[in-house]
């Protein structure tokens, strides 16, 4: 990619993706579309599994992403760019590891729409795609899938989805401080980044005693120093 191309998806296309996925409320019916056993708190709704499957292809997407721009920014001399991209690569991986396991009712083949940022540009601009893609999550994809969880009042994938979307609040802020430092010529300054591998909050800093997002001990975090 160019460096001066930009690694932005169009609003239209955005609005495709939530269609595909099955996130659009508005004239679908969210009944569910099966005889649901009320006592086994499995997925029996399609549009909530159709969710979680755009969801887990979109994570799944994010890690390798921000894996590849890791390697790249260690090639311009910016390692802490590139422990950070790592970092969150890992904490991507724990919200795809939580959307895959909330679909163990639902096995088989599926065509997967998810959202996804393409390019391979120079460290600003990777960092900047990272921006516009962990934003479209929590501005837009997260909340829809939410709303239809919630609607089809479906726990285990509302505490999934909840989860990711509360950690990738984090990672914008990091990525931001991230690209401030790499538009100077500069790596970023960056203490020791943690993820927690419950649910993927990440921090820079000092382990808390417990995820302030699950509520686990500080024994699930991960470091990356």
């Amino acid at each position: 990619m160019r460096k001066n191309q930009k690694i932005i998806t169009s609003t239209l296309n955005r609005r495709n993706f939530i269609t595909a996925a099955g996130a659009t409320l508005a004239g679908l019916s969210l009944n569910n579309h099966s005889q649901a056993n009320s006592a086994t708190p499995s997925i029996v709704r399609d549009m909530t599994a159709a969710n979680l499957r755009g969801a887990f292809g979109g994570e799944s997407m994010a890690y390798m992403r921000y894996v590849l721009w890791a390697n790249h920014a260690e090639k311009d001399d910016k390692p802490n760019v590139a422990r950070l991209f790592r970092a969150t690569a890992d904490a991507e991986k724990v919200h795809a590891d939580n959307h895959f396991v909330e679909l163990t009712e639902h096995p088989g083949e599926e065509l997967v729409a998810s959202m996804a940022v393409f390019g391979l540009g120079s460290t600003s601009d990777n960092l900047q795609g990272g921006i516009d893609g962990e934003v479209f999550e929590v501005e837009e994809m997260y909340p829809a899938f939410l709303a239809v969880a919630k609607k089809q009042n479906e726990k285990g994938a509302i505490q999934s989805f909840e989860y990711a979307l509360e950690a990738e609040k984090m990672h914008i802020d990091l990525f931001k401080k991230a690209k401030q430092a790499t538009d100077r010529g500069q790596d970023v300054e960056l203490g020791p980044v943690r993820v927690c591998d419950v649910c993927g909050y990440t921090i820079e800093g000092d382990i808390p005693d417990e995820c302030p997002i699950c509520g686990h001990s500080r024994n699930h975090f991960m470091s990356f120093e």
